[in-house]
């Protein structure tokens, strides 16, 4: 790779991966602040995980809007205008005043901030292939990991200064700042000729399409299965760490930190592995893996064996292995189906929204403990295991090498 090409490549994984960081860092800069949200509008905890629940349900719905739309009318313009709407989201959020409306706003975040979402993927199928696209994605996973380091202690000092409204202003500004630079310095990358034409009977032929092959939306549910044990994590870890081991605003972001350091690590390796061992094989010893560290997550979080330090030694094993696994799972999908990159990613980022978003809340339903929130984590990896085995030979038997998917 020449000099001029390396440059060019950092300064896309940096514009996509502010783009795809955008509803992470929606979530996890509210984070700190769930328990004064709930006690500031009189809502029960689990009431209020719903407006994480709910931002994560707008945000599939607007995967399976928009993601037909940025193939139709390119790149750039549904990602400015849901960049728009992110700020009048954000500044209504600021000043609602019941939990009710709350949510209702974080379901339109959600919606609008797909828009982002689908372009930082789409762009990286509309210029590159195979092991090239899953080596972008891990560098991808970088930048998205910087939310879990900076964003909770961004929150924690933003609330602790200001109250936990003045986030949502400062997610305005953050709207308004990345859209000031796609307009300025992301260019179409999807040029008229490649784009899909038709009415509403295209849209649906293309979904059609996708949901025919079996093998893409078993690879497409990963990330969503992977989105649904992370997200147990996000909205289960505020109430057991703050509430059940008393720690801290800035504990509770620090520990959240550490998190993310294992995330980025992971997906560091998986950059360097993809370009000598096939996704898939990553794949299989990944979800193996992180499903044994999960089952010793369960065994913790039940008995209290090696107390806080065990409990978070187990969590941070388990979120690690996510840097392996939904980067390799939605190159390989796209793959399948790169005449139709964004209507793809629309899936697998719905797929991602809608799965956290259903299976996330049971972690308060099942009582918002750790042992609900290792009990729901277990039983997503445990899942995306049966899926790839029963929906794709070539899981079973090793087969998809790098760049190529077949049956």
């Amino acid at each position: 790779m020449t000099p001029a090409r390396s440059r060019s490549t950092v300064a896309w994984v940096l514009l996509l991966g502010a783009l795809a960081t955008l509803p992470a860092f929606t979530v996890d800069t509210y984070l700190p602040s769930l328990p004064d949200v709930a006690s500031d509008l009189d809502a029960s905890p689990a009431l209020a995980q719903l407006t994480i629940s709910g931002m994560l349900i707008g945000g599939a719905v607007g995967q399976l809007v928009i993601g037909p739309l940025s193939d139709r009318y390119g790149r750039r313009l549904p990602v400015i205008i849901g960049l728009a709407l992110h700020v009048v989201t954000s500044l209504l959020c600021a000043v609602v005043g019941s939990i009710e409306w709350l949510i209702v706003l974080r379901v339109l975040q959600g919606f609008f901030n797909a828009a982002a979402q689908i372009a930082s993927i789409a762009v990286i199928r509309d210029k590159f292939t195979g092991s090239d696209a899953a080596r972008i994605l891990s560098r991808l996973m970088l930048v998205i990991g910087l939310a879990p380091l900076l964003a909770p202690t961004l929150g924690a000092a933003i609330a602790g200064v200001a109250g936990w409204r003045a986030v949502f202003v400062v997610l305005a500004v953050m709207g308004l700042v990345l859209g000031l630079v796609v307009l300025r310095w992301m260019p179409e990358t999807l040029p008229v000729e490649r784009r899909r034409t038709g009415g509403m009977r295209s849209v649906l032929g293309g979904y059609a399409t996708l949901v025919k092959d079996r093998h893409f939306v078993a690879l497409a549910v990963l990330p969503g299965l992977g989105m649904a044990l992370l997200m147990s994590y996000v909205v289960g870890s505020p109430f057991v760490l703050q509430e059940g081991y008393g720690l801290s605003d800035g504990q509770f972001a620090a520990l959240f930190a550490m998190n993310g350091i294992g995330l980025v690590v992971s997906a560091q390796v998986n950059a360097s592995l993809v370009r000598r061992v096939a996704p898939i094989r990553i794949l299989r010893v990944a979800l193996v893996m992180q499903a044994g560290f999960a089952v010793v997550l369960l065994v913790v979080a039940s008995t209290g064996a090696g107390g806080l330090v065990g409990l978070l030694a187990a969590l941070w094993l388990t979120l690690s292995m996510q840097g392996l696994i939904p980067a390799n799972a939605s190159a390989l999908a796209l793959s399948r189906h790169g005449e139709m990159a964004g209507t793809a990613a629309a899936v697998i980022g719905a797929f991602q929204a809608g799965i956290a978003g259903v299976v996330s809340p049971l972690v308060g339903v099942l009582g918002g403990d750790a042992q609900a929130m290792a009990t729901v984590m277990l039983a997503a990896v445990a899942l995306s295991i049966v899926i790839l085995a029963v929906a794709t030979p070539a899981f079973r038997r090793g087969g998809w090498h790098s760049g190529a998917v077949g049956t």
